[in-house]
């Protein structure tokens, strides 16, 4: 069985997709510790005037150091979704393929959720339905995992009898590659390389969320 592991993200690139669609099995990183700046709570869209960040509001303060990421809450008195939508739709309403993912994308944001965590898994559900992806998600907090960095990977892939680990290609830089063929499992390193496609822009702009090329190309692409 081949294995992937990722934080939870909010609107994900590509690539975050490419890699669950190649697995037999993902698992959501959730019980982690929240990393400020990261593409958990946000990311890039094509506006106008070049690329811009959709940031969902999140409750940190006095908490760095003591916040797993699916006890993480939003924070609601800011208008963020308002604006999310407005952004949305300012920048893909003419795009070929705006009218057949919007309506659920939209009515998605204009819930309350307390939690990222909730969010991101209504969004990302519905972005992997568009995309035609039906891998199996499982998530870490549900389980009891004590592990860190390298031990952590091992640990969830023992615990799910994979026999192969598919990393993203920063897991050069920390996984431990021996201890994973002591325990029978391979290593793979997803080097994703996304191809240029039509967008509302003179020249490409690659690394936006995964909604830029379904509102330009459709998920069949």
């Amino acid at each position: 069985m081949l294995l992937s592991i990722n934080q939870p993200a909010y609107l994900p690139w590509p690539g975050y997709f490419d890699r669950i669609a190649r697995s037999d099995l993902h698992v959501v990183l959730d019980h982690v510790q929240f990393e400020k700046n990261s593409f958990i709570n946000r990311n890039r869209i094509l506006g106008a005037n070049g690329p811009c960040w959709l940031t969902v509001p999140v409750r940190t303060k006095g908490r760095f150091g003591d916040l797993p990421i699916h006890e993480i809450e939003i924070d609601n008195t800011q208008r963020w979704a308002r604006k999310h939508i407005a952004s949305l739709r300012g920048a893909y309403s003419k795009a070929p393929h705006f009218n057949e993912y919007w309506p659920s994308l939209h009515e998605t944001l204009g819930r309350d959720f307390e939690r990222l965590g909730h969010l991101c898994l209504e969004m990302t559900g519905h972005l992997l339905g568009f995309l035609g992806i039906t891998t199996p998600l499982v998530y870490s907090h549900e389980h009891e995992f004590a592990s860190n960095k390298s031990e952590l990977i091992l640990e969830i892939c023992r615990h799910f009898k994979a026999d192969r680990y598919l990393s993203g290609p920063h897991g050069r830089d920390y996984l431990d590659v021996d201890s994973f063929h002591g325990n029978g499992i391979d290593v793979e390193f997803h080097d994703y390389r996304l191809e240029p496609y039509t967008q509302a822009a003179p020249e490409f702009v690659p690394n936006l969320s995964v909604v830029d090329v379904l509102f330009n190309e459709g998920g069949g692409r």
